[in-house]
């Protein structure tokens, strides 16, 4: 149905990836094969010394849909994302994590979804790599605003938002190195935004060797940041 010629698109996904050339293309091929196919496919190499760049370009021959970018030195995910924020041309934008893998009708879902709640916000539940479903957490049967002061209850992958409402909060707050996506749905909820879950598995979340897994103490610091709304110390990476 999405393929009607003169069809508004709608989605904008991006991802930033680095030194990822192993597993990369399953990223991408998850997010080529989604049943809902008006989107463009925004991808940045964050400055790898791999041959990452290598798969994106083959990616980009292959699909028009994407379009690839790369940083002329490593400035983190937080830089990478806003820069693709700010050259996106759609209503929304979806993330999608360089080592994760969103199920085929993951976008299909979600715009559904937010067409028929008239929720800018929509994150969903995943998978993990041993097909393990992760239930419902408990706490989201808490109000948003009282979990987000204690933890981030989200997956930033799944996310789905209008690009107005990231450029009302001013995108992704660059002084957050790590913890960048609690930072967004904490500010974003200090703003009053109902934040959508959905309760099936759209997306395989990988979580071996993952940012999260590899730098606990930096994340935590910048979490704990987040919940005492101070800007971290620069350069604390």
């Amino acid at each position: 149905e999405n393929n009607l010629i003169g069809i508004e698109i709608l989605i904008s996904v991006v991802m930033s990836t680095h030194n990822n050339q192993g597993i990369v293309h399953l990223s991408i091929e998850s997010i080529l094969r989604q049943s809902y196919t008006d989107f463009e496919f925004l991808i940045i190499d964050d400055f790898s010394s791999d041959a990452t760049l290598q798969v994106l370009k083959e990616y980009e021959l292959k699909d028009e849909r994407i379009k690839v970018f790369r940083n002329s030195e490593n400035i983190g995910l937080t830089k990478s994302l806003n820069k693709l924020i700010k050259i996106s041309n759609n209503k929304y934008i979806a993330r999608q994590d360089s080592d994760d893998v969103s199920l085929p009708n993951r976008f299909q879902t979600q715009i559904d979804y937010m067409n028929l709640k008239k929720i800018s916000v929509s994150t969903s539940l995943v998978k993990l790599k041993n097909s393990q479903q992760i239930r419902p957490k408990l706490s989201h049967l808490l109000p948003q605003k009282s979990i987000i002061k204690i933890k981030n209850p989200f997956v930033h992958g799944t996310l789905i938002i209008e690009k107005s409402l990231l450029e009302e909060v001013n995108l992704y707050d660059e002084n957050f190195y790590f913890s960048q996506d609690y930072k967004l749905f904490y500010d974003l909820i200090k703003k009053g935004v109902k934040i959508g879950v959905i309760k099936k598995p759209l997306y395989i979340l990988n979580t071996k060797d993952n940012i999260s897994s590899k730098n606990k103490k930096q994340q935590a610091y910048y979490a704990e940041c987040v919940k005492k709304e101070i800007i971290p110390e620069i350069n604390y990476k």
